[in-house]
């Protein structure tokens, strides 16, 4: 299978390009700095909003790796996914966005979120504001094969690579240790599960740790 990476360089995006190169899937990496921090060989220095429907056609999967941290460039979630969505607007291709875990939701009803609660942090409700708007925007598009896909509460950078989690939907999962856990590693497996085998399109899954 043949992958394209964009904002390639973000934390997620290396584990993710890892996990791929490990199966033995064709990776090329797109970043917008000189220095190319990923183990892929094929990088090219490219913005997402510089991206051609050119640069990533015949790629079975597009893989958008975009976060943002401060409240200026909030909006970029979804200008850089609708973005992308226009130019695979139509194609084959899969989109594979990194979400957030702040729009799950804690009820049945799908009334409340998990970034509505009052001990949510104050510092990630920009993040988790910004990445449901952009999740409300992709539910609209109906003419890209998008899946989102929300990490645990607790999504860890250098967590253990266990090789095992629960996929979830809509609402927050937990495991049997009652945790919503999840790391960057476990992660990246769990896409390229997607990528490889899974059929959630035009919908949000989520993952946590077994």
């Amino acid at each position: 299978m043949k992958i394209a990476v964009v904002a390639a360089n973000g934390r997620v995006a290396q584990k993710v390009i890892k996990e791929a190169l490990d199966r033995g899937f064709k990776i090329k990496a797109f970043g917008r700095d000189d220095e190319n921090k990923t183990v892929a060989k094929d990088y090219v220095k490219k913005d997402i909003m510089d991206l051609t429907k050119e640069d990533l056609a015949g790629f079975d999967a597009v893989v958008d790796g975009f976060g943002a941290w401060t409240d200026e460039e909030q909006p970029m979630h979804i200008k850089t996914s609708q973005y992308l969505c226009d130019l695979l607007r139509g194609s084959d291709t899969r989109l594979l966005i990194v979400g957030g875990a702040g729009s799950l939701y804690v009820n049945p009803e799908h009334t409340v979120q998990v970034k509505d609660a009052p001990d949510f942090p104050a510092m990630f409700l920009p993040l988790a504001n910004a990445q449901g708007a952009e999740l409300d925007e992709l539910r609209k598009r109906n003419d890209v094969k998008w899946t989102f896909i929300s990490p645990a509460g607790d999504f860890q950078a250098d967590g253990e690579r266990t090789g095992e989690y629960i996929l979830g939907g809509e609402e927050l999962t937990l495991n049997e240790k009652g945790e919503s856990i999840i790391s960057y590693a476990d992660y990246a497996i769990a896409m390229v599960d997607e990528i490889e085998n899974g059929d959630h399109i035009q919908q949000r899954i989520s993952v946590v740790r077994k």
